[in-house]
């Protein structure tokens, strides 16, 4: 079968294929093994309480429910959820903005997809623009949206180690280039791998560069404030018209509900809303449906503050526990400062093997982890051997306390033998 470039583009092996394949292969594997891997978020049984009596309540209102079920939205989202986001972020955070501020799509990762391919590529000009990623690792869903070649470039963090076993990444300001090439810069906040939350300066500054050279800043929040909320510092939400702020539902535990939530500059919007029609016709009004009256009542923040935010807290703090018993003293390592999502991310120096080694390792084993190396894309040549790269993996602490403490124990076993 021939395919078009395009064809080939997403078809090709990447690392988003790989892991999710993997994912779907140990699920059906008739043995114990310690999913460590994903992205899925954690079943909050007080939250699962909230999404089902919304849905019982639909199932009660025949109008609610036909509508639901057997209509079409606008390509931009519902005009009654449009509007009750725009109070929501007036009321509460003092934004201004209204219904023509926001679009919603089929997920964030479509909502990135667009985003990435209306700001980079090639121009009628005959110039090509790429998205500046100004604090690598960032996320592994990013890495193949792009339709052009040579479309993204990350940057080298700078590093600080803690007190042990923390460190942390810093944007690196000092080697920040933008140059006339750059169509917007793209943070996510906190990040996916490693759990940082970029600091006040360090947003205020990218912020600046983005206005100064009238380009966007991209801001996933798909783990951040105002919801999903699963951060453990108290920081407040950024937007201004520079920013295009992006938020997702799937980590308030609707991941089936694939809606992303896009907040703008109105002729952004329209942009998102103009590419919405034509490649998806309407997005899922499911989420859209269960959150308008939680956004009326004022509930959506509590949930967010009361419920998810300290479930995944103490979740982070029980992982954080076993790895300190269960790695001291067999091997050196190092977790970035998990600050928020769902993800720790460590870093084995020196390790005598890579991480995509370690990860068949491991996989052998009966533990799916992420190999760090899917996380540093669109780097410069000259850090195409970066040993760090290769030294690093992410993941998932959002699991049963049986398979998180099965899965470190082995990760354990093998990585003590690497060292050895």
């Amino acid at each position: 079968m021939e395919l078009s470039l395009f064809g080939q583009r997403f078809t090709q092996k990447s690392g988003i294929l790989e892991l999710m394949e993997d994912l779907g292969t140990a699920l059906d594997a008739p043995r114990d093994i310690a999913m460590l891997g994903g992205g899925n978020p954690a079943s909050i049984p007080a939250v699962n309480r909230i999404w089902k009596e919304r849905l019982e309540e639909i199932l009660k209102d025949d109008n609610e429910l036909e509508v639901f079920l057997t209509q079409y939205d606008g390509p931009q989202g519902k005009l009654s959820f449009l509007q009750g986001l725009a109070n929501f972020f007036k009321t509460r955070f003092g934004w201004d903005v209204g219904p023509e501020n926001i679009a919603v799509t089929n997920g964030s990762q479509n909502a990135f997809f667009l985003l990435f391919n209306l700001f980079a590529g090639e121009f009628a000009s005959g110039r090509k623009k790429s998205i500046l990623f100004p604090l690598a690792p960032e996320y592994i869903g990013y890495a193949d949206q792009a339709l052009g070649h040579d479309s993204f470039r990350s940057c080298r963090p700078k590093i600080e180690i803690l007190s042990n076993p923390y460190f942390k990444y810093f944007v690196d300001f000092e080697h920040l280039s933008l140059g006339a090439e750059t169509g917007a810069i793209c943070v996510s906040r906190p990040t996916n791998p490693t759990g940082n939350v970029l600091t006040k300066e360090e947003i205020d500054r990218l912020s600046d560069l983005c206005q100064k050279t009238a380009i966007p800043l991209l801001l996933d929040n798909a783990y951040g404030t105002p919801f999903p909320g699963i951060l453990f510092e108290d920081i407040e939400p950024f937007w201004n018209e520079t920013t295009v702020l992006v938020l997702s539902l799937s980590k308030l535990g609707l991941p089936a509900a694939r809606t992303g939530i896009v907040v703008a500059r109105p002729e952004i919007v329209a942009a998102v809303t103009s590419a919405n029609a034509i490649l998806n016709l309407a997005n899922s009004g499911m989420g859209q449906t269960l959150l308008l009256p939680l956004l009326k009542q004022g509930a959506l923040y509590q949930i967010s503050q009361t419920l998810i935010r300290p479930f995944y807290q103490n979740l982070r703090d029980f992982a954080l526990n076993c790895i300190a018993q269960i790695f001291a003293g067999r091997f050196p390592y190092h977790i970035h400062q998990p600050q928020g999502a769902l993800f720790l991310w460590i870093w084995f120096p020196e390790l005598p093997v890579s991480t995509r080694e370690l990860y068949e390792l491991l996989k052998a084993r009966g533990v799916i982890i992420v190999p760090g190396e899917y996380f540093f894309f669109g780097m410069p040549a000259e850090d195409e051997h970066w040993k760090h790269r290769q030294e690093c993996v992410r993941l998932n602490y959002a699991r049963p306390a049986t398979e998180l403490t099965m899965g470190l124990q082995r990760i354990a076993e093998v990585v003590e033998r690497c060292y050895r």
